[in-house]
C-alpha cells in the first residue's frame, strides 16, 4: 500500500454567523473531501501538544509523528535546512519576516506577499550592511550574525553562538498591534552555556531590527514600493529560534515508508521533510497563495507515485495566508480549489490503480479568519484506501469528523493508524 497525506494549512476555521453559523469547511463545495469522509475513517487530531504554541513547525511535525518534547526546536532550523544552510553545533537559527509596519503598528507579517526576486535584493543588502556593521562587531563579536534568502517574506537569521532562550511574538499573531512593546526579551529561565548569553541574543536581535528599520526605509525598492501604494518590507521581525533537531527519519521509525517525498512551496515545511528523510519535490507555480499550482502539486505527486515514491506528503498553505488575512472569501475560494484541483485530480488519477493507495486529507491548525492567527484546537482527519470499512461519517467538517470512528488522536496516533492501513 503506497499512502498519500494531502495538508491544506489553516484549513480549519471556527462556525460564522455570516455563513449562518457554519465553519468554512462546511461552506464550502468540497465533493472529494466529503466522498473520501464517506468512504472511508474519520476523526480529529490534536496536532499541538500541551505547552507548545500552534505553529506550523508543531503541528506538522506532530502530524507525522514526532513528539515535540523530543525534537522541537523552533521554525529557524527547520528554514535552515530547506534552503541547504548546514547549521553548527553553537548556531541559532532563526526565523526573519519582512514586514510591514505603518504609523508604529505591524501592518501584517508579509509586507503585501512580498516575491522573492525583490526579497533577495533586501535580505542581501542587509547581509552586506547588517552582518559587517562595526557597532554590532564591537559589541557582539566579530561574524556573529547571517541573513539567508528565504521564500517571498520568509527568511533565516544565523546568530553565531546565540542563545535560543528568548521570547519572541510571531508577526502574524499580532496584527495592527504596537512593534516596540513586542520586541525580543531573555526567558525567564536559561541554560547559559552559549556565547552570547539570552539578555545579549535578545538585545542583539532588537538592535537589528532596529536598525533595518532605518535601512529599509531608505532603499530604493521600498521607496518605489511607497510611491506605487504597495506595503513596504520595511523591518525584519526574527522569532522561532533554535538550534539543530534530532530527528530519527519516518523510514527509520516505520517501516512502510520506504521512499518519501514532500511537496511544498514554504520553506519550513521542506525543513521538516529534510529532517524526516523525505526528498523534496519542486513545482514550477508553486507560490504558498492563492494562486500556487493545484495541479502542478497534483500531478508532481501521481508522477512520484509511480516512480517508486510509497509516501507523498503534500503541502497546500493558501488557506492559512487568507486566514491571516482575514478573507473569507478567500479562504472559501482556496478550500473548493484544493478539492477540485488537487484532491479531485490526484483520486480520479489513482482510483483504478493495480496498486492501491491510501489518501488522508486534513489540516495542520485552524486560522479562523475573524481571529487571523493559528489556534489549537483538535483538527478534522479523513483516510481513504479500497477496501476500507467506512465510518458513518457522511462529510469533511470540523462537526462531521468529531463523530467518526476514530476519535480524537494526538501524538503518533494518526500517522501508525495511517501508515498500517493495508
Amino acid at each position: 500500500m503506497r499512502h498519500i497525506i494531502i495538508l491544506g494549512d489553516g484549513m480549519a476555521d471556527w462556525h460564522n454567523d455570516e455563513l449562518g453559523g457554519k465553519t468554512l469547511l462546511q461552506h464550502a463545495e468540497t465533493p472529494y473531501m466529503d466522498m473520501i469522509a464517506r468512504k472511508g475513517m474519520t476523526g480529529m487530531l490534536k496536532t499541538v501538544q500541551e505547552g507548545f504554541h500552534p505553529g506550523s513547525e508543531v503541528a506538522n511535525s506532530a502530524i507525522l509523528g514526532y513528539d515535540q518534547n523530543e525534537v522541537y526546536e523552533g521554525r529557524g532550523p527547520l528554514e535552515a535546512a530547506s534552503i541547504g544552510v548546514e547549521l553548527s553545533s553553537r548556531d541559532m537559527a532563526i526565523r526573519c519576516n519582512l514586514i510591514c509596519i505603518e504609523d508604529g503598528k505591524i501592518k501584517n507579517h508579509s509586507c503585501g506577499h512580498l516575491d522573492t526576486a525583490d526579497a533577495d535584493v533586501l535580505i542581501k543588502y542587509l547581509q552586506e550592511n547588517l552582518a559587517n556593521d562595526e557597532d554590532i562587531a564591537q559589541r557582539y563579536g566579530e561574524h556573529r550574525i547571517d541573513f539567508y534568502t528565504g521564500i517571498q517574506y520568509r527568511h533565516l537569521l544565523v546568530i553565531h553562538g546565540g542563545s535560543k532562550d528568548i521570547v519572541c511574538t510571531p508577526p502574524h499573531d499580532v496584527p495592527g498591534k504596537e512593534w516596540q512593546p513586542l520586541l525580543v526579551t531573555p526567558a525567564e529561565t536559561s541554560k547559559g552555556d552559549t556565547e552570547l548569553t539570552a539578555e545579549e541574543t535578545a538585545e542583539l536581535i532588537n538592535t537589528l531590527i532596529v536598525k533595518s528599520q532605518k535601512l529599509l526605509a531608505e532603499h530604493p525598492l521600498n521607496l518605489q514600493r511607497k510611491a506605487e501604494g504597495r506595503d513596504m518590507a520595511n523591518s525584519i521581525w526574527p522569532w522561532a529560534g533554535g538550534y539543530r533537531p534530532h530527528m530519527k527519519t519516518l523510514s527509520e521509525q516505520y517501516g512502510q515508508v520506504r521512499r518519501g517525498a514532500v511537496i511544498t512551496a514554504v520553506d519550513l515545511i521542506r525543513g521538516i521533510g529534510h529532517y524526516a528523510g523525505l526528498e523534496c519535490i519542486n513545482v514550477e507555480g508553486a507560490t504558498g497563495l492563492y494562486n500556487t499550482n493545484y495541479e502542478g502539486k497534483a500531478d508532481a505527486a501521481i508522477k512520484a507515485l509511480k516512480e517508486g515514491y510509497d509516501f507523498i506528503y503534500i503541502h497546500v498553505e493558501a488557506s492559512d495566508e487568507a486566514g491571516h488575512d482575514g478573507d473569507m472569501a478567500l479562504k472559501l475560494q482556496t478550500i473548493e480549489d484544493l478539492d477540485r484541483r488537487l484532491i479531485g485530480r490526484i483520486y480520479e488519477a489513482l482510483k483504478d490503480e493495480a496498486e492501491p493507495v491510501a489518501i488522508a486529507v486534513l489540516p495542520d491548525h485552524p486560522t479562523p479568519v475573524h481571529h487571523r492567527t493559528h489556534t489549537a484546537e483538535p483538527v478534522p482527519f479523513a483516510i481513504y484506501a479500497p477496501g476500507i470499512t467506512p465510518d458513518s461519517v457522511e462529510t469533511f467538517d470540523e462537526d462531521s469528523c468529531s463523530n467518526g470512528a476514530c476519535g480524537t488522536l494526538e501524538k503518533d496516533g494518526f500517522i501508525t493508524l495511517f501508515l498500517n492501513i493495508g
